[in-house]
């Protein structure tokens, strides 16, 4: 029995964990795309000991909609959980909150559907649009993980922010941005990553619950 158990132990699958974005998943602008956030990320796990592959589903300039038109053949047959870090191209083009709601939720209905865990990655509005759309927006995410039991991330920025860095202030963010102001370099995903790592750490738990 002993004997068995090793070796059943030792032939254990990875957990496969699919992260769904656009060009900050993707790693848009990185030299060296193993800084990326996906690779970074996947680093970040097993260095704590977790058996983990983290697959990159970032689509530079995606929005929820084109996240939700690809979300069926994204998830394979290996896909354990799902990473949704999506809304960040929606606030650039002002898009209606509600049509960003019902894109996230779809995702959220077809991850049910499959029956994988969710960590869902918050955008936080700027003021641009107004207090509305930005109540709006911000809403979207603590709702629909509260309706779906997904893991919350509130801020994809909360690792930069937890530096000192606030996201409204560009100046307070040149040293982890790239030049455009709008995507992390190498070290402003990492202080990302080790913001978002213990919220993936949850999300692995359900996995193995």
């Amino acid at each position: 029995m002993a004997i068995f158990a090793l070796s059943s132990s030792a032939w254990a699958e990875p957990v496969t964990i699919v992260a769904l974005g656009d060009s900050l998943t993707a790693g848009y602008g990185l030299a060296d795309q193993s800084q990326g956030l996906v690779p970074q990320l996947e680093g970040w796990l097993k260095a704590r000991g977790h058996d983990v592959v983290v697959q990159n589903a970032g689509v530079s300039g995606d929005t929820t909609a084109g996240g939700l038109a690809r979300i069926d053949w994204t998830l394979g047959p290996d896909a354990d959980a799902l990473v949704v870090t999506l809304g960040g191209n929606d606030l650039l083009r002002g898009i209606d909150p509600a049509e960003a709601r019902r894109n996230l939720e779809g995702i959220l209905k077809e991850a049910q559907a499959r029956d994988l865990p969710v960590l869902l990655v918050g955008m936080k509005a700027g003021a641009n649009f107004g207090p509305d759309y930005k109540a709006a927006f911000d809403g979207i995410y603590g709702d629909l993980a509260a309706d779906y039991d997904a893991v919350l991330a509130e801020d994809f920025f909360a690792g930069l922010r937890a530096a000192g860095a606030d996201p409204s202030d560009p100046a307070s963010l040149a040293a982890f941005m790239q030049p455009d102001g709008i995507h992390p370099n190498p070290e402003g995903v990492k202080l990302i990553v080790e913001g978002l790592g213990p919220k993936v750490e949850e999300l692995l738990a359900r996995v193995a619950g």
